[in-house]
Order: structure tokens, then C-alpha cells, then sequence
């Protein structure tokens, strides 16, 4: 009796680890949470992209509610949801860019191809305010209310749809 029970126990592990990976890979892979929501923006000092010259920190994430969109020149997904970030910039949305593990020429280029709807655009060739934010891809976005803390993240590309059902109103809220 006692072997029988034995040889069941690698098919009952087998089976939970089967339902454990597919409840797993069944989730949206674009959807997590995270941690920094509810918390500062991290501190940084860089250059912008524009002058490197001009050296910035996370004070110009204040005083207004802003989305903060991390890109890249190397990014499909960044040229897709371009003409989205144009559209917020429009309707009054004040943006900055993290140009996040590029060259200065190239993420010069990608905005001059395809459109700057940034107010600045903060350089970050080595990937370290990404790396601060927790990013792990480009595009991810952040909304930073006007005392510079993240309330919402946007993982990925930001649709058309996403502009209008999830964007626009996170920004009214936070106003």
C-alpha cells in the first residue's frame, strides 16, 4: 500500500506544478505592479538630452502633475505609441522624457523623425534612473503628481485607447 502512495507522488507534484505554470502564463504578461506607487520619485542628476550641459534632478518633477515616459531610440514600441504622446501633449499634459540606454544622436533623431512632445527630455545613457524606477523595457511610463510622487505606472505601449479610458483620467485625478 505504502508504495503505491510513492509512485503517485511525482505525478501529484507534476500536476501542481503544471497548474502553477499555467495560472502563471495566463496572466498579462503588460500588467505588474509597481513598487514605487505612492512613493518619491527617485533622486537622480543628469544631463538633458537637448544640452549636456544643462544638468537636472527630480525637482523638475514638481509643481505640476507629470507624466515622466521612459524611451528609446532602439524602442518599436516607442515609435508606436508616439503619435499618443503627441496627442497628451496637445491636450495638456506636461511630459518628460527619460531617453533611457541610447546615444545622444540617436535619441536626437528618433525626435526628429517622429515628434518631441516632451517639455525635456532627461539623459540616461547607462540606464540607471531606469534602473532606480525598476524599469525593465521600454516604454514604461510614470505619473508624477505635483509634489513628485508616482502614482500610477504604465508598463508598455500606450494605446489609443489607454489615452482616453486610463491616462487622461489618471491625470485629471491627480490635478
Amino acid at each position: 500500500m505504502k508504495r503505491r502512495l510513492l509512485l503517485f507522488l511525482p505525478l501529484v507534484g507534476f500536476l501542481l506544478l503544471a497548474v502553477f505554470l499555467y495560472l502563471r502564463l495566463s496572466e498579462d504578461p503588460s500588467y505588474r505592479d509597481s513598487a514605487l506607487v505612492a512613493r518619491n520619485f527617485p533622486e537622480f542628476e543628469a544631463s538633458t538630452l537637448e544640452d549636456p550641459d544643462r544638468r537636472v534632478d527630480q525637482s523638475v518633477l514638481t509643481g505640476e502633475v507629470t507624466l515622466v515616459n521612459v524611451w528609446g531610440e532602439w524602442c518599436p514600441a516607442c515609435k508606436q505609441e508616439m503619435p499618443q504622446l503627441l496627442d497628451l501633449a496637445d491636450r495638456g499634459v506636461r511630459m518628460v522624457g527619460v531617453n533611457y540606454r541610447d546615444t545622444r544622436e540617436k535619441g536626437r533623431e528618433f525626435l526628429t523623425e517622429f515628434g518631441n512632445p516632451f517639455e525635456l527630455n532627461i539623459f540616461d545613457p547607462e540606464g540607471d534612473i531606469g534602473f532606480d524606477l525598476g524599469v525593465y523595457g521600454a516604454p514604461e511610463t510614470f505619473l508624477v503628481d505635483a509634489d513628485g510622487i508616482i502614482r500610477y505606472h504604465h508598463t508598455g505601449y500606450i494605446s489609443p485607447a489607454d489615452v482616453s479610458d486610463t491616462i487622461m483620467p489618471e491625470v485629471e485625478k491627480w490635478r
